[in-house]
């Protein structure tokens, strides 16, 4: 094994176990089946993402494996990233809670609506690292690359935000909680800042970027936004 598929596997453990320990200890119970329903379909095909990656695009594995706020170079994209990571705790451990202290019931079909969802919008950040093997997880712009606005780039702009906004909306629904979109809805707002923040950044440095934001006015949502 190589050393940035260990260090993905490594890293990707680790996440799973954390995300576990966040799921669990605030619900303080493990008889909590949303969570487990949760948790097995976002390891899943979160593990089958990554083993694509290894496989037929190491490169762009090696890319996603530097995140965070201090992988960030950019001082404005350090603090996004940082509200950022403070929301989607948020996003992850309100749901426990609420199933914990019972403030709130979500039905069974939304339940599994919300899963659906989850899987939906890692469908589509899928589809995103096939189209783009410069899908960084910092904003950069490496030497050789190009624009690209074939596939899901021919929609909107960002659509690995759009699959992630679509996934993160999807989690309080899969846990059973309706407090658990308030965290979402901050979560989103720092994505929307972000991809403001990234698009000022692409247009001074990335070569025809401008002439791809004439062409796909859309950033999020088709026709819309």
């Amino acid at each position: 094994m190589n050393k940035v598929n260990k260090k993905a596997w490594e890293g990707l453990i680790f996440f799973l176990a954390a995300l576990l320990l966040l799921l669990f200890l605030p619900a303080w119970t493990i008889n909590y089946w949303q969570a487990w329903a949760f948790w097995a379909v976002f390891s899943i095909l979160v593990i089958a993402i990554t083993v694509y990656l290894m496989q037929k695009d190491p490169e762009l594995l090696k890319r996603r494996l530097s995140a965070g706020p201090a992988a960030e170079r950019q001082a404005s994209q350090k603090l996004i990233q940082f509200v950022a990571q403070f929301a989607f705790v948020a996003v992850i451990i309100l749901p426990p809670l609420d199933h914990r202290f019972g403030w709130s019931v979500v039905p069974l079909y939304l339940s599994i609506a919300g899963n659906i969802l989850v899987a939906l919008g890692l469908y589509i950040v899928f589809l995103v690292f096939k189209q783009n093997t410069y899908t960084s997880a910092i904003v950069e712009v490496a030497p050789e690359q190009k624009v690209i606005s074939t596939g899901p780039y021919a929609l909107v702009r960002h659509p690995m935000y759009s699959g992630a906004i679509i996934m993160l909306l999807g989690i309080p629904l899969a846990l059973g909680s309706w407090w658990g979109i308030v965290a979402v809805i901050m979560l989103s707002a720092a994505i929307i800042w972000r991809l403001l923040d990234e698009e000022k950044y692409l247009s001074k440095n990335l070569p025809g970027y401008p002439a791809y934001q004439s062409k796909v006015l859309s950033r999020l949502v088709p026709f819309i936004w």
